[in-house]
């Protein structure tokens, strides 16, 4: 039996120190929890269970869903809409919002998630994971009728979020505004159990994950920093760089919490072409993973501005994400700053 503090205990003390402190919060992240111990059941089987391989369905961005997207946005679903805390949710996977049914309370919070990060992966056995935020909903207290523009808010107004990694063992990572802790799984006993404590990225790193197969569509300032780490010790920066790539947001931003690097999905020209601004979703992956790892002591931006401080303009916005330790991604701000000034020339 492991007599470490566990995420349930950590939560309420976590809420004790806030004032008016009402419980709905604590169990409305204990639902999330559960949803995350179910979804890690249904990967850890995988196969076993025929809930890998394409469900021959598309998402809101025409991407191909897996047939865990549709099971584990289910199950988000199910494990959240009937407790009361919750005024409505929104999903990389659902087109629209979903509005908390009539049958059930409506309470004073919003949920985003993406249930499946990296589902591709699945199909090879790699890493994947959840990503959650929470946000107020606005208004004047429980039982409103949220539409889409009351999830539109910046990521500097998120009071939670959060990632769960389906790796060799299962991980939580979760901040509520107060520092980032993880906890580890122990299948045992069907717990969360806090095993990193107050985790924070390096400021200093030797380690970045971008697709380089995109190089020849980057803008300059981006294509100048992956150069330099390239050109290793006989380049500018004089030392040696490793580079990673996992295609699973949530396993890369873990690595850098737990060793620090730098991750990129910058924007590129065939994005500009097709008329989208990034790669990953704002409410889903840019927000949550951006609270988490400036919470950590890292930085998360877009090239030029911190993705925290960008006011939303629709559900499925998508942005460019540099995240990870604070020199470097100072370093490719620096790099964008000093391009638009030479361009604005």
């Amino acid at each position: 039996m492991h007599n470490g503090t566990s995420i349930t205990q950590f939560i309420i003390e976590e809420q004790r120190k806030t004032e008016g402190a009402t419980g709905d919060f604590t169990s409305l992240l204990n639902d999330v929890v559960t949803a995350c111990k179910v979804i890690s059941n249904l990967v850890n089987k995988g196969e076993l269970i025929g809930v890998l391989g394409s469900a021959g369905s598309e998402n809101v961005q025409g991407e191909t869903q897996k047939k865990l997207d549709i099971i584990t946005n289910e199950v988000f679903i199910k494990s959240n809409e009937w407790a009361g805390h919750l005024s409505a949710m929104a999903s990389e996977e659902m087109d629209e919002i979903y509005p908390i049914p009539t049958s059930y309370p409506r309470g004073k919070y919003l949920l985003t998630f993406d249930p499946l990060d990296g589902s591709s992966n699945t199909d090879v056995n790699v890493s994947v994971g959840t990503i959650f935020s929470i946000l107020r909903c606005p208004g004047d207290g429980d039982g409103q009728n949220p539409s889409e523009q009351a999830f539109l808010q910046s990521g500097s107004e998120q009071v939670a979020a959060g990632y769960a990694l389906y790796g060799p063992s299962t991980m939580m990572v979760l901040t509520t505004g107060n520092g980032v802790n993880g906890f580890t799984l122990d299948q045992d006993i069907g717990e969360f159990i806090l095993t990193h404590p107050n985790m924070q990225i390096p400021e200093k790193t030797r380690e970045f994950a971008v697709n380089t197969s995109n190089m020849r569509f980057w803008e300059t300032p981006v294509k100048r920093y992956i150069d330099e780490c390239l050109n290793g010790s006989e380049g500018p920066r004089g030392e040696d760089f490793n580079m990673r790539w996992i295609a699973s947001m949530v396993a890369e931003v873990h690595r850098i919490l737990t060793r620090g690097g730098v991750f990129m999905y910058p924007l590129d020209s065939k994005m500009t072409a097709k008329g989208v601004e990034g790669k990953l979703r704002l409410l889903y992956e840019a927000n949550p993973m951006s609270f988490i790892v400036e919470q950590a002591g890292g930085l998360s931006i877009t090239g030029r501005e911190r993705i925290m401080e960008l006011k939303p303009k629709a559900l499925h916005q998508r942005v460019p994400v540099v995240l990870g330790s604070k020199e470097e991604v100072e370093r490719v701000m620096g790099y964008h700053k000093e391009f638009d000034a030479e361009n604005a020339a």
